[in-house]
């Protein structure tokens, strides 16, 4: 009996100490992963076309390549054309049919406002609503929930890439924002990490090979 009332009250602990623990220590490194807090805070365009959000994560990273040797890899993003350079399997197991592209794709390069980027399965396209090239592309959901917003700075030989996402929480249960909280931001890290390195790879090398 001892035992159980251990493993119950241990149980109880970590239900509680977890979600609290990621609250104060981790869940701003998750939001901002890489990005310094001029980044974090600077207005990007496309930012306007979700003003109201619940939730914003700005993640970046140095790539050691001009800005014009990154847009490409930007461009040709989504399903059945150059994937998300992140961890394939794992999407394919959603059904998104992603598969990232190991070479610059020049039949996707043309990218222009309008334009409509599959996510695969049963996921909402996104609608191509700022393409600057090579500085600033933003895509939107189709039903205005989710922004994605792609900067590119230059600093000396190198470049920031800076990804930004908004997603109106808002809106939904409770019980959906706290899953939001707890398992979404943290997952959306762990895929948006890989495509930033996914990427970086790519430019920093020219053409990858063969896709992942």
């Amino acid at each position: 009996m001892n035992t159980r009332r251990t493993l119950a009250a241990s149980a109880g602990a970590a239900a509680v100490l977890g979600p609290a623990a990621y609250l104060l220590f981790f869940r701003r490194w998750c939001l901002n992963w890489g990005a310094r807090p001029d980044e974090v805070s600077v207005k990007l365009p496309g930012d306007e076309l979700l003003p109201d959000t619940g939730l914003v994560t700005t993640r970046a990273i140095t790539i050691n390549a001009p800005a014009g040797a990154i847009w490409p890899w930007l461009a040709q993003m989504g399903s059945g054309r150059g994937g998300a350079y992140s961890y394939d399997w794992i999407e394919n197991l959603l059904g998104l049919n992603m598969h990232s592209a190991g070479e610059i794709l020049t039949e996707y390069q043309d990218i222009k406002v309008g334009d409509e980027l599959p996510m695969g399965g049963d996921a909402q396209s996104m609608r191509v609503e700022v393409a600057d090239p090579p500085r600033h592309l933003a895509v939107r959901s189709a039903d205005h929930n989710w922004t994605w917003i792609f900067a590119l700075r230059p600093e000396g030989e190198s470049t920031r890439l800076i990804s930004r996402n908004r997603i109106a929480t808002k809106a939904l249960a409770p019980a959906n924002r706290l899953f939001y909280l707890l398992f979404m931001e943290p997952g959306s890290l762990l895929m948006e990490r890989k495509m930033l390195l996914g990427i970086k790879q790519r430019a920093e090398h020219g053409e990858y090979g063969t896709g992942e």
